[in-house]
């Protein structure tokens, strides 16, 4: 009985693991604090040359 038992516990984690892989999870990468700061700047920064760009042209 162990060792039957033994067997198909390993065939389900194996079909645990291969189904998680297929199934992905939906929820959005964790952005570290630091990491959040430096993209708000970096998109501040392009929204104020874009700004510029657009008044020097008008």
């Amino acid at each position: 009985m162990n060792r039957r038992k033994k067997i198909v516990t390993k065939f389900q984690k194996k079909d645990k693991r291969a189904n998680a892989k297929l199934h992905k999870s939906n929820k959005p990468a964790y952005v570290s604090k630091a990491e959040r700061e430096k993209r708000a700047l970096e998109a501040e920064q392009s929204l104020c040359a874009a700004d510029e760009q657009n008044t020097t042209a008008d």
